[in-house]
């Protein structure tokens, strides 16, 4: 049947409602009964299923013990130590590792700001690290082969005890008249002779007898001392002469890095 095509819109849409009959005829009605669902078949579904083996044992779930009256509670995981410092020290380590990154690249900045301003190429820093460490370097040559030279004044008394021993031969004079009694003395003369006659001599002030001394003399005393005593001590022979050698060894790979054919004071090559 075909559509007539003069027909209105309105009867188009009551045909496809149901031809003319109302929409409630279709709802359902109080009287009428539910039609039962079918009801799906056991037996197929039993069929379908697979079937359990029957040698297979069902594990049997363990039972609480209620003999104490306390059940299993779960054991807490243990966590090792390394799981718990390991973090930390990663931590610390990048937190260090960030912070001397961040001087250095400080210091870069700050070194390249002062080349920019004072107009200084890679040559007159060159220059500038030679005479630095050269100076350094020669500075403590020097101080290696130089020597203490002064004057020290002595002013001071020195005690002197001691014996002396006298045993010699030596001419006394007399201070005054001197008395001899008994002695014997003997006379020749033209006409008398006397021989080994006791008598009293006089000898007078200022006669000379030689005499010989044989005696102990005790000394004490102080003997004053006022001297100027020249010193020349040469640092190679004393305890600087390490820490100076050991300045020059810390000095000396720099040293070398900048100028490889430097000398030292002899003329001979500092870097062998």
């Amino acid at each position: 049947m075909k559509p007539d095509p003069q027909e209105s819109p309105a009867e188009k849409l009551r045909k496809l409602l149901g031809a003319g009959a109302s929409p409630l005829s279709r709802l359902p009605k109080k009287d009428e009964q539910p039609q039962p669902q079918p009801q799906p078949n056991v037996e197929n579904i039993q069929q379908k299923l697979p079937r359990a083996n029957s040698k297979a044992q069902i594990p049997r779930a363990s039972k609480p013990d209620t003999s104490t009256g306390l059940s299993a509670s779960p054991k807490p995981t243990s966590v090792s130590k390394g799981s718990i410092f390991g973090p930390r020290f990663w931590t610390i380590a990048s937190v260090i590792s960030l912070t001397i990154n961040g001087i250095s690249l400080l210091a870069l900045i700050i070194a390249g700001i002062m080349l920019l301003r004072f107009g200084l190429g890679v040559s007159d820093l060159l220059n500038m690290g030679n005479g630095l460490l050269g100076g350094l370097y020669t500075n403590f040559e020097k101080m290696d082969r130089a020597s203490i030279q002064t004057n020290v004044a002595v002013d001071t008394t020195i005690p002197v005890k001691f014996d002396l021993q006298l045993n010699q031969t030596t001419n006394v004079v007399l201070s005054q008249d001197v008395t001899i009694q008994n002695a014997l003395v003997t006379v020749n003369t033209g006409g008398l002779n006397i021989t080994r006659a006791n008598t009293t001599i006089v000898l007078p002030q200022g006669t000379t007898l030689p005499v010989v001394l044989n005696l102990t003399v005790p000394v004490d005393t102080t003997v004053p001392v006022t001297l100027n005593v020249p010193v020349d001590i040469p640092l190679s022979q004393t305890q600087l002469h390490e820490p100076f050698t050991g300045l020059q060894d810390v000095v000396r790979p720099f040293y070398c890095m900048i100028n490889s054919g430097a000398l030292n004071l002899s003329g001979e090559p500092v870097c062998k």
